[in-house]
């Protein structure tokens, strides 16, 4: 019993600390390097079966000892190889000018990479023990794995990032003890229970400044913190993201996106928030009393001067400013969604009285939820509809999912709209446009989806120095709207860019470009020449949709080398650096895991000698290995939908897929028992054949039921939502837990000695098929990769016939 809680400990530990970096990660870098985490984990399970396959001989007469070496390198590895992880130099802004850039990525791959191989050695080495059943490895090894993986999601609600790296450190040790005590000896117990004892001490007398996030410089917390007398005064971290707030008193804080050049009121003192260390908000000093007067003079204040004392829904309040520019605008009623329990309780709790106790105001209903899923789950209407649309102006925000955003985002809102209502979307200004033009299109799909006539005749674009707000009506714009309008905008000094029937004289009168550029482009994509205008644009403005709804990606491969060849001029400032990020993030990844490890297996000589069965064994494990997790990670962004949150997401998907594959895998050999003895099929392959079948079922079943199972159940809360999420993966994970056992033991059969070359080449495909799959799905949506990973194990069931004798396979 000891070894099997010595295997949950180091399992626990191994997701706990993968679940961990992704939420680290998306602190010091970027939400998407995520996904770098499940590549540099899958490295180390690769390297270490190549290194136990290598090295089984010396390894299995002291399994119990080197067991507790692995978790006790895990242990101490996890905490120190992300600090030096943060102390390599990486920015990824410079990789347009700088590519060495890339080897310091590739650092931060072999740094990482330390743990998790230590780690996986440890449940590589349980699955060595012949007297222990393999049900029950598989049993402990999968529990222990769950709990980790959701145990982590509660933890970051409730400790900090240093403290959760302290609990992931102290699971390796429980683990490295359990292990020593093993076999009964009293020797090794006390000299595990020391080593428990020696390493947290190192942990408490650690340098402090080891224990400190090393925030990349680009992001927008350590730029407020550059400025003379700024000073961080709170903390909060949870799944949701780490809250800072930032006090400037000498400097103040004057955020007023889209504020009018001649308005003749500024901001009151503010304190500005940061989610992640660089998504920025501000929470005004006396918003709920008398909310400033600035607000009334800002381009997302035009929705309100086409209706009086109206319902308003703001999405995503962060800070309260649009809910206190609702009231300056005497709203009837505004309820206000902010999804981060932790924003709330700033503005709401903490921050309350120099608020002006914004929440507390009669008109003011405050909802803790995911905007999207609120919209789904209510029935209400709303004469106005509020979105204040971020991203980054480095293009690093074009890997994020933005469900909000999508064609089918912009459908429910409109959905949720009285007669005469209007969405209302402010967004930052770019030159040239991109997300002003995106969003058209976006809109103008959505409202072909409600059913009008004209879509064109419900929009109306305004843009001053900094921002554009695209209003979308329910209903056809009115000679009364565009005459408000017009007056709104003469008066604030705005520039008028599109609405119904207006003239090109009327554009860029205030704010003045070289051409009327934001209104020759929305004139080409409200009239017959809309697809010609897209396709030969230089950015990607397609809309996004729930199937790619990445609306901050504008890049295109073909407009690359043009922008690579303006970097002296500007350039660089136009590329989408998200993408070629990942693209760098996946060459290292394929050469470090050839390298590490199919190089050693090859050098090995575990293929030599063997013709096409060997390559036959390397063709269907690549194939599945790919498959597996492309599935894996379209799930895992498709379910932010769902769940609301990449954390969530992550933990949630990565732990069914756990559970329910590993229990697949348990009764493969049943299963393929069963089909040979209750219908008569002794083909060998028969079962693989089955298991495909079932999982191809299953997927389209989900692919086809998936968005109205979401929708109808988006109102339960997230518990709930995690339970239905389980239930939807574990048919499918079920399947997909087969074809590797089946396989391998096919390959066993054939030849003992390719087991370790099957994990070899299995490893690689997976390392780089995490990066893969989310390139792919930014290209050709979660639906393709999913495709795609089906006919990549409908190829496997085909080249698994090699390794089977009898079936042409030659040695």
């Amino acid at each position: 019993m000891t070894r099997f809680i010595a295997l949950a400990a180091i399992s626990a530990a191994v997701l706990a600390y993968e679940v961990l970096l992704t939420r680290l990660f998306a602190i010091i870098q970027w939400h998407h390097f995520a996904f770098l985490a499940i590549s540099i984990a899958l490295l180390g399970f690769g390297v270490s079966g190549a290194a136990l396959a290598l090295w089984r001989s010396v390894v299995e007469p002291r399994l119990d000892a080197v067991f507790s070496a692995c978790a006790l390198t895990f242990a101490v590895a996890s905490p120190v190889a992300f600090f030096l992880a943060q102390r390599v130099p990486f920015n990824a802004l410079e990789l347009v000018w700088n590519p060495w850039q890339l080897l310091n990525l590739g650092a931060i791959y072999l740094v990482l990479v330390v743990p998790f191989t230590a780690g996986a050695a440890c449940i590589g080495i349980a699955f060595l023990r012949r007297e222990d059943p393999v049900g029950r490895v598989y049993f402990w090894n999968l529990l222990g794995s769950a709990v980790g993986a959701l145990g982590m999601v509660f933890a970051l609600s409730a400790l900090s990032p240093v403290e959760n790296l302290a609990a992931v450190l102290v699971l390796g040790l429980i683990a490295a003890a359990f292990g020593l005590a093993a076999d009964g000896d009293r020797c090794r117990t006390v000299a595990g229970v020391g080593i428990m004892l020696f390493a947290a001490a190192g942990w408490v007398l650690a340098p402090t400044s080891w224990m400190t996030l090393r925030i990349a410089e680009h992001k927008g917390l350590p730029v407020a913190l550059n400025v003379t007398g700024a000073e961080l005064v709170l903390e909060r971290f949870g799944p949701l993201g780490l809250v800072s707030v930032v006090e400037s008193p000498l400097v103040p804080f004057r955020s007023a996106p889209g504020l009018s050049l001649n308005s003749p009121a500024l901001p009151p003192e503010q304190i500005a928030v940061f989610t992640d260390a660089d998504a920025m908000t501000t929470i005004d000093a006396n918003a709920g009393r008398t909310p400033a007067a600035y607000l009334r003079n800002m381009t997302n204040a035009l929705v309100y001067s086409l209706m009086d004392r109206p319902n308003v829904l703001v999405l995503n309040a962060g800070g309260g400013r649009l809910v206190a520019q609702a009231l300056a605008h005497t709203a009837a009623r505004i309820d206000a969604v902010e999804p981060n329990p932790n924003m709330v309780k700033l503005v709401r709790d903490d921050y309350a009285a120099f608020a002006g106790h914004l929440y507390d105001r009669d008109e003011v209903t405050l909802h803790v939820a995911d905007a999207r899923g609120f919209l789904a789950a209510t029935e209400r209407q709303w004469d106005i509809i509020v979105v204040e649309v971020t991203g980054s102006s480095a293009g690093a925000h074009g890997l994020n999912e933005s469900y909000l955003l999508t064609v089918n985002a912009i459908t429910l809102q409109l959905r949720r709209l009285r007669p005469g209502g209007w969405l209302s979307f402010t967004q930052a200004l770019k030159l040239p446009p991109r997300g002003a033009l995106k969003l058209i299109l976006t809109a103008l799909a959505a409202l072909e989806r409600r059913g009008a006539t004209s879509p064109a005749d419900h929009l109306v674009l305004i843009r001053g120095i900094a921002t554009t707000t695209l209003l979308v009506g329910r209903d056809p714009v009115s000679a009364q709207n565009i005459a408000a309008t017009a007056a709104f905008a003469e008066a604030r000094s705005f520039d008028l860019a599109y609405y119904p029937g207006m003239l090109r004289e009327k554009a860029n009168r205030f704010n003045i470009l070289a051409d009327p550029v934001f209104f020759d482009a929305a004139k080409a994509l409200t009239g017959p020449g809309r697809a010609a205008f897209v396709e030969r644009y230089k950015f990607d403005i397609a809309p996004a949709t729930d199937n790619r709804p990445y609306f901050h990606d504008f890049f295109r491969w073909r407009s690359l080398p043009e922008l690579l060849a303006m970097r002296s001029a500007g350039g660089a400032a136009l590329l989408e650096l998200g993408e070629l990020v990942l693209m760098g993030a996946l060459g290292q990844a394929l050469l470090i895991s050839l390298v590490l490890v199919l190089l050693p297996l090859l050098l090995g000589g575990l293929s030599r000698g063997r013709g096409s069965l060997a390559w036959s064994t390397a063709a269907y494990f690549t194939a599945i290995g790919f498959a597996f997790f492309f599935i894996e990670i379209a799930f895992i962004q498709k379910f932010i939908l769902f769940l609301g949150h990449p954390s969530y997401a992550f933990a949630v998907v990565l732990a069914g897929f756990l559970v329910f594959a590993g229990l697949g895998a348990r009764v493969s050999e049943r299963f393929a028992q069963l089909i040979t003895t209750r219908f008569g099929i002794e083909r060998p392959t028969a079962a693989i054949d089955m298991a495909v079948a079932g999982m191809a079922l299953v997927a389209i079943a989900h692919l086809l039921s998936a968005p109205a199972v979401f929708a109808a159940l988006s109102g339960l809360p997230t518990g709930g939502r995690a339970l239905v999420s389980l239930t939807l993966i574990a048919p499918l994970a079920f399947f997909m837990g087969m074809p590797f056992p089946l396989g391998l033991t096919l390959v066993r059969r054939a030849d003992p000695a390719l087991t370790p070359w099957a994990w070899g080449v299995n490893g690689c495909a997976s390392v780089n098929a995490a990066i893969l799959a989310m390139l792919l799905s930014m290209h050709l949506g979660y639906v393709a990769v999913v495709v795609i990973a089906l006919v990549l194990y409908a190829i496997a069931t085909r080249v698994i016939h090699g390794v089977v004798p009898g079936n042409g396979s030659s040695e």
